[in-house]
């Protein structure tokens, strides 16, 4: 490999794309970062961070669709890199299917396959695929790598896994899957850093709170159950997901409003969650800020952090107990009103948490005397994601 060589990865959402350009020696070294965000829209934005930690610059751009975003990737990249080649390309693809399991080299057969799929996650599989298949045809020996955000969760127990409905249409791929997977790999690598190996390896639950939500539960490093399904809809209520709902609102909303199976795909993905029981915003920044004068905003609030204490309670009895829990994401770590809202009550479960420390945003914010540690690990998907394909690259060259 030459002297200096790079490796990008992207994170395609369905309306956004977050890039980040790692140095790739001996370490990784992140160089460069950003987002591009309301893709599709007339108001489209990319955010630019680059290495010293300066303020992100903002630009209006135009971007009907993600592929429209490369040229100004691409521009971007070769200003950071100049000659120095990027040696790989790391995707965060959010559903996996059943069939892949571990980041691996994208091929036309991985291609295939996750065409055959998209209609498991109309929300990111097509966006993911377009990106691939645009640096493919910039560049066709380029190596891709898909890292799935499923994976994480291949082998949870088969009890977990079932869906409650006629099995011919497990045949078909229908279980629970999970998602998050690329922050929980990396919040269990960090977890095994900053405490040891027994911890990494015991009864903990990771907590990825942000505008979407979930929980896993973790026994000897290995996910045994967590609360996203099928599609990442399913479980906590989020920013603009509903979580989990009563399946009868389907033919309830067909017959007396007429909904059709797109309309209500759309109102539980992006109408749903705490913006639709607030009425006004899906950021929890914002209803912290009004709810001693807004009843809606208090309700949703509310309703986030009983949900998630619930869930807590189910995963902890998953798990046979717990010694470790674990908040991140944009909510679990930068909320601490929410997070001491979540653990309030549950000290049968053994968890005390540090009111001070808690405020602090600490690493521990649980109690010395707590029989359940309770910490704050700041997670980072494209870190991971740069990891997994620089070991892949690794074998490879």
């Amino acid at each position: 490999m030459p002297k200096t060589s790079y490796i990008l990865t992207l994170n395609g959402g369905s309306s956004s794309l977050k890039f980040a350009l790692f140095q790739s020696n001996k370490t990784l070294e992140r160089v460069l970062a950003g987002k591009f965000d309301r893709i599709g829209q007339p108001d489209a934005q990319l955010k630019i961070t680059k290495q010293g930690g300066a303020e992100p610059a903002s630009h209006a751009i135009d971007a009907p669709d993600h592929a429209a975003c490369l040229e100004t990737l691409m521009q971007l990249l070769n200003e950071q890199t100049g000659s120095d080649p990027i040696a790989a390309i790391g995707h965060r693809i959010v559903h996996g299917g059943a069939r892949f399991r571990e980041p691996q080299p994208v091929t036309p057969e991985l291609i295939a396959e996750l065409k055959r799929i998209s209609p498991f996650d109309p929300e990111h599989l097509p966006a993911e695929i377009s990106l691939i298949e645009a640096f493919a045809q910039r560049d066709p020996h380029l190596l891709q790598i898909a890292c799935f955000d499923t994976a994480f969760h291949s082998q949870m127990p088969q009890v977990a896994k079932l869906l409650p409905i006629p099995r011919r249409y497990q045949a078909q791929g229908v279980q629970r899957y999970g998602f998050h997977g690329l922050s929980y790999a990396y919040l269990l690598q960090e977890l095994e850093r900053v405490a040891d190996k027994r911890t990494a390896q015991g009864r903990v639950i990771l907590a990825h709170l942000g505008n979407g939500a979930s929980m896993a539960a973790v026994r000897a490093g290995k996910s045994i159950d967590t609360t996203m399904a099928f599609t990442p809809t399913a479980g906590l209520v989020m920013g603009t997901r509903s979580g989990d709902l009563d399946p009868g609102l389907v033919a309830y909303l067909a017959q007396t409003e007429g909904m059709t199976p797109a309309q209500f795909h759309q109102m539980v993905n992006y109408e749903a969650g705490l913006l639709g029981i607030s009425e006004t915003s899906s950021d929890v920044r914002d209803l912290l800020a009004h709810e001693q004068t807004d009843e809606r905003a208090a309700e949703a609030l509310d309703l986030f952090c009983y949900q998630a204490k619930k869930w807590l309670g189910a995963l902890a009895a998953a798990l046979g107990g717990l010694e470790t829990l674990v908040f991140s994401g944009g909510i679990g770590e930068n909320a601490p009103l929410i997070r001491a809202r979540i653990v309030a009550g549950l000290e049968f479960l053994g968890l005390a948490l540090d009111p001070a420390r808690n405020n602090k945003n600490a690493a521990v914010i649980s109690t010395d005397a707590s029989r359940v540690t309770i910490r704050v690990i700041p997670t980072d998907e494209e870190w991971q994601i740069a990891q997994s394909t620089q070991v892949i690259l690794s074998e490879i060259t």
